[in-house]
Parts: structure tokens; C-alpha cells; sequence
């Protein structure tokens, strides 16, 4: 049992370790969260845990030779990303200078293809994910012997899915707090700021 349950608890706390920091696609995830507009939750929570699986899978099958092989499309990608994540910065910033309240079931980011949209975007334009997953997280789990690395694959994609479930509809919980115009401003100037830094510094290199 050791040979399967160390390798996938080793998976587990890596992709933890990478995935639970302060980033933009976390943040969006946690407005999402606050929002918890009906149906659009869950959708947005599957594209970013989806896309680990995809990207983790891709790491282990050696992919991430051929991405680091390609530092052309990795400088393409940042720069689009850096170009996306200063325009959401910059739609934050709006926000600030004009709160709203929280409606509950409302549309106050958009409705739920925009928020799945801007999940796929702050995902696969962000070419630390590339770096986090395909590169450093299967670099660690071709470590493994054999199987095992399979194994450590299926611990980091449960760390994935476990965080941005928690994430999602953990956040649920704030909706009180987020009902009173002043609190949204100040999370939204947390996240405006949060975006135009690391817009900045990816299209800095």
C-alpha cells in the first residue's frame, strides 16, 4: 500500500504547494466564489481544475521537454497574458472608482460564459502554469519509478481539485461581508493591484 499512498501523498503536497498562492486565477476564482452566481461556480472550478489535470498529465507524458525546447511560444504566451492581466487589472481599478453591491444570483462580473472565458484565459495565457505544471510538477513525478509516478500525478491533480473546491464554494461564506459596497472596492483594489503587478512584471520578463 506505501508503494501507491507516499507517492500520491508527495503529489498531493506538491501540487498544493503550487497551486494555493496568490495569483490571478485564484483571485478570479474567489470573486467567482463570493458572487456564487447559480451554475457558474462549479464551471468555473472545472476549467481550472481540468486544466491541471491536462497540464500535469502533459508534464508526466514529457511534454514539458518540448516546452522548454520552445521559448519563442513561452514569450508569445507571456506576453498576451501580461497584456490580459493589465487589462483586468485596469477593469478592477473601474470597479474600485465604481462599487457596486453583491446581488445575489446577479451578473455583476459578467455572465457565466465570460467568467468560464476569463478562467480558460488567466489559465492558458499564464505561462507560470506551464512552468508550475508541465515542468516542475512532472520533472517531480518522472522522479518517481515506474507506476509510482502515475500515482504522484493522481495526488497532485486531487490537490488541484480539492483547492479550488474549497476555494469556490468556500467563499461562499464571505457573501455577508461582500454585501456592503465598501468591502467589494477593497477587494477589488486588492485584485486590480494584484493583476497590474503581475501584468507588469510578466511583460517585463
Amino acid at each position: 500500500m506505501n508503494t501507491t499512498l507516499l507517492p500520491a501523498l508527495a503529489g498531493l503536497g506538491a501540487g498544493l504547494a503550487l497551486i494555493v498562492a496568490i495569483g490571478a486565477q485564484n483571485a478570479h476564482v474567489l470573486r467567482i466564489g463570493i458572487e456564487g452566481r447559480a451554475g457558474t461556480v462549479l464551471p468555473v472550478v472545472m476549467v481550472c481544475a481540468l486544466s491541471d489535470v491536462v497540464l500535469i498529465t502533459a508534464g508526466v507524458l514529457g511534454v514539458g521537454v518540448v516546452v522548454e525546447s520552445a521559448p519563442l511560444t513561452l514569450h508569445v504566451v507571456r506576453l498576451l497574458g501580461a497584456g490580459f492581466l493589465i487589462a483586468y487589472g485596469l477593469f478592477a481599478v473601474r470597479r474600485v472608482l465604481r462599487p457596486g453591491t453583491l446581488v445575489v444570483g446577479g451578473a455583476s462580473t459578467g455572465g457565466r460564459r465570460a467568467a468560464v472565458a476569463t478562467a480558460l484565459v488567466l489559465t492558458w495565457l499564464n505561462p507560470h502554469v506551464y512552468l508550475d505544471t508541465v515542468l516542475v510538477l512532472g520533472s517531480l513525478a518522472n522522479q518517481q519509478d515506474g507506476d509510482a509516478r502515475w500515482w504522484w500525478a493522481a495526488g497532485a491533480v486531487t490537490g488541484s481539485l480539492t483547492w479550488f473546491l474549497a476555494l469556490g464554494f468556500g467563499a461562499r461564506s464571505l457573501r455577508p461581508v461582500f454585501a456592503r459596497p465598501g468591502v467589494w472596492r477593497v477587494l477589488d483594489a486588492l485584485i486590480a493591484g494584484l493583476m497590474l503587478t503581475l501584468g507588469v512584471r510578466m511583460a517585463l520578463g
